[in-house]
């Protein structure tokens, strides 16, 4: 490293910073969490904005729910496959390009939904948007794994995932805006330019690792890795095979599958329900929609601030993420229960709300748990293998719904399957996660006094 690298890495020479930059000095990996938050948001507007635009896209192109259920479908197994994918090429090729790529593909296909006028041909784009969308919560995992340590793990992704919630929270009055001033199809167009723009964004300010930053001070680097000493050396990577194939991350897929499953029902069908079981109007349903996602948008971002305190508080790693996933899994679970009860649209999106609230916090602590019986070098692989498995919710849980709202069942039907699902995921997280390879160990390692408490 010569001088000026030192000089700059260090900040310890040099013309005094101001601004913004004296601010983020030492605690540069907030910018790359507000980038992913962005990104999250992104995402999320996407792939809901089909859900809103739902009763217009069936009228024109004449679809029945169960077709419309195909399409929600489509999108998520060709996303299950690629959240593999891209998880293996963010170990292989780095975080910041496997963004890059997807963020730029998803958008366009995302602007090209606007362009289909026929079933299949709006199977094929919702296949290839949802094979672009597929690396962005394996690829987060990653990028938090390279930028932050183990103690602000469920936070750094508490606060990167909320951005999905949040997003869907402004999805709706966005796009019921968008389609009425300009269409529905227009609305997708201008969400795909969103995306492009935030990649160029992404293209400017992320690096795979910090070291490879010039904003990146020397005494931030010495705190992002403190504490993930516990995992094997980078220099002895271990093979991918034995981490995938064992009953730890099965049970992880399995408990992560029995979360999305609620989810997916969400965002594929909770606009449907207001419009066709509440009946209510475009004006109302641009709240309703909304209030729900800002209940998942809080459970991110506290329940990453609770489930990093009971691991600081806790002597084994692995059951305090167990811990703060299984309880608020096992709450949602119970409310959507109470769904089916209750007949007024204040009263079902006060429980919708509760349900996203304890979901979030349960997913965000499920992805720390990885941490915990996971090599650091093999992040993306074993997430986006865990990710690959668990969506395949997002191919039965929107599928099945359009079947049983055809067959008669009900909304209320649906909630309770979800709400067994539920009940059957915290068993299984509890049975199915061991401690293997010793990585639930709890690290004591001084924290830096000027870096411990910046996020």
């Amino acid at each position: 490293m010569t001088p000026t690298d030192h000089t700059r890495r260090s900040g310890s020479i040099g013309p005094a910073r101001s601004g913004a930059s004296a601010l983020l000095s030492g605690r540069y990996r907030l910018v790359i969490a507000a980038l992913l938050f962005a990104l999250g948001m992104i995402n999320y507007m996407d792939r809901a904005a089909l859900g809103i635009l739902a009763p217009a896209v069936k009228s024109e192109l004449h679809i029945s729910s169960s077709q419309l259920g195909v399409v929600f479908s489509a999108f998520f197994a060709s996303y299950a496959v690629f959240a593999f994918l891209g998880g293996y090429l963010s170990d292989r090729f780095g975080p910041k390009k496997t963004f890059l790529t997807a963020a730029i593909a998803w958008s366009v296909f995302c602007a090209l939904t606007g362009a289909v006028h026929a079933l299949l041909a709006l199977v094929i784009v919702r296949l290839f948007f949802g094979a672009a969308e597929g690396p962005m919560n394996s690829t987060t995992n990653r990028m938090v794994t390279n930028w932050f340590p183990r103690k602000e793990t469920a936070r750094a992704l508490g606060f990167s995932l909320s951005g999905q919630n949040f997003g869907s929270a402004f999805a709706a009055p966005i796009v019921i805006f968008a389609g009425y001033v300009a269409g529905w199809r227009m609305a997708f167009v201008a969400l795909g330019v969103v995306g492009v723009l935030w990649s160029i964004v992404w293209g400017l300010l992320a690096s795979d690792r910090p070291v490879e930053n010039r904003h990146v001070t020397q005494g931030e680097q010495a705190h992002i890795v403190s504490d993930r000493a516990a995992l094997p050396p980078s220099g002895e990577k271990p093979a991918l095979r034995p981490y995938i194939f064992r009953v730890t991350t099965f049970g992880l897929a399995l408990g992560l599958f029995t979360l999305l499953y609620p989810l997916y029902i969400f965002v594929s069908w909770m606009p449907s329900y207001f419009t066709g079981v509440l009946h209510l109007t475009p004006a109302q349903l641009s709240i309703a929609a909304s209030v729900p996602w800002i209940g998942g948008f809080l459970g991110y971002s506290l329940g990453g601030v609770v489930a990093d305190y009971v691991f600081r508080i806790g002597t084994n790693g692995l059951v305090s993420r167990k811990i703060t996933t299984i309880v608020p899994l096992l709450i949602s679970s119970a409310v959507l229960g109470f769904v089916s009860f209750v007949h007024t649209a204040t009263l079902a999106v006060a429980l919708f709300t509760l349900a996203l609230f304890m979901l979030s916090m349960a997913t965000q602590s499920l992805w720390a748990m990885i941490h915990e019986v996971t090599p650091a070098s093999l992040m993306g692989g074993v997430g986006g293998f865990i990710h690959f498995l668990a969506n395949m919710a997002g191919v039965v849980s929107p599928a099945l719904t359009g079947y049983v709202l055809d067959a008669g069942g009900g909304y209320d039907s649906a909630f309770l399957i979800a709400t067994g699902v539920g009940v059957v995921g915290a068993l299984l997280i509890w049975l199915m996660v061991r401690g293997d390879g010793g990585h639930t160990r709890r690290v004591n390692v001084a924290p830096s006094p000027d870096l411990s408490s910046s996020f």
